[in-house]
């Protein structure tokens, strides 16, 4: 593990539901020398915002309803500021965010689509200025009937950006364009079938990424060619303990700043698996399961010194953070508060 010391004071960002109950954007302290959060203030401006992404002192959000948008909030203080009205993603229930290149980039689940919007001077997203349909369908008739983009990510080297779309079972490569704000499509690479890939995470070197499929309890090692903008599946490693049974829906995927391991929550089972990579990263292995804290374990993040993991687990209202053993990778459970329908953590 990276072991070194967080920079500086530290705030976490906790996303929810609130049509299940859930305070909006919450904003908590954090504790440098046990991770503890204390909850500084929270703001329903903004229906369902489940997911969050972090720059500076702007945080943005995705609100989850049909007509999906973005919004940005001003969290130099104690409690989220919005910073303007939420801005429309055209797209349908946008379940994940990202920042790339200026721009907030969103992947709406519903339509089965990824949205570009331009970032203002004042930290707000402009009208939408590109984007992407995906096409397709999968095996599994009640959940994929048609494309679900379920998280955009940017790749790192290049102007490449990802998309997993659990109804195609498949990641689709785009290169954003700074200038014009539009996406080019590259590439598609094609997972085995009725896996549904929901999320996926880089390692640390940018050689390798680790795609966790929800439809089946599994993570797919993929070699990741930069220059190319390439990705090449390798192989696929089981996420729960032989013999494990009844239905189980991985959600989030996280890796270790230095490579060593690799985390993935389940849902269903209600644990955090732990993975160890070989120092190429190229092959994964499971080593441990444990529990997760609370019910459906929806998120999972690092601290930004790598040492601590938190949980959203959105069932249970509650996110919880674990204590990392950093000769095994095991999370060691270290604390939690309530959190209604939580369903993301960011920190800054």
């Amino acid at each position: 593990m990276d072991g070194t010391a967080a920079r500086g004071p530290v705030r976490a960002f906790i996303g929810s539901f609130t049509s299940a109950g859930g305070r909006g954007v919450l904003a908590a302290d954090v504790d440098a020398s046990s991770g503890a959060l204390t909850v500084t203030g929270a703001t329903a401006a903004l229906a369902e915002p489940s997911f969050l992404a972090l720059a500076g002192t702007v945080l943005y959000a995705v609100s989850e309803v049909e007509e999906g948008a973005v919004a940005a909030f001003d969290v130099s203080g104690a409690v989220p500021r919005p910073i303007a009205a939420p801005v429309a993603v055209h797209g349908a229930g946008p379940t994940h965010l990202a920042l790339a290149q200026g721009h907030v980039l969103t992947a709406n689940y519903g339509s089965g689509s990824v949205t570009v919007l331009p970032v203002g001077p004042d930290g707000a997203p402009g009208p939408a200025t590109g984007g992407a349909r995906h096409e397709g369908s999968g095996p599994v008739a009640d959940r994929q009937s048609d494309p679900r983009a379920h998280q955009v990510l940017p790749a790192p080297g290049g102007p490449w950006v990802t998309a997993v779309d659990l109804g195609t079972d498949s990641v689709r490569i785009y290169a954003l364009d700074p200038g014009s704000g539009t996406l080019r499509p590259h590439g598609e690479t094609a997972l085995r079938p009725g896996t549904g890939p929901r999320h996926l995470a880089f390692h640390p070197a940018g050689t390798h990424a680790y795609v966790l499929n929800e439809l089946e309890p599994t993570l797919t090692v993929c070699r990741w060619d930069a220059t190319a903008g390439v990705l090449e599946p390798l192989a696929e490693t089981s996420v729960r303990p032989e013999g494990a049974s009844g239905p189980s829906y991985p959600s989030e995927v996280v890796v270790a700043p230095d490579g060593r391991f690799l985390w993935a929550a389940v849902r269903g089972d209600d644990s955090i698996a732990v993975l160890a990579l070989d120092p190429d990263g190229e092959k994964a292995a499971l080593v441990a399961t444990v529990p997760c804290g609370g019910h459906w374990p929806r998120d999972l993040a690092l601290d930004p010194s790598g040492r601590r993991l938190y949980v959203a687990n959105e069932r249970s209202g509650d996110v919880t953070w674990f204590d990392i053993d950093a000769e095994s990778g095991i999370p060691r459970p270290a604390g939690a508060i309530d959190a209604p329908a939580a369903s993301c953590v960011v920190f800054g």
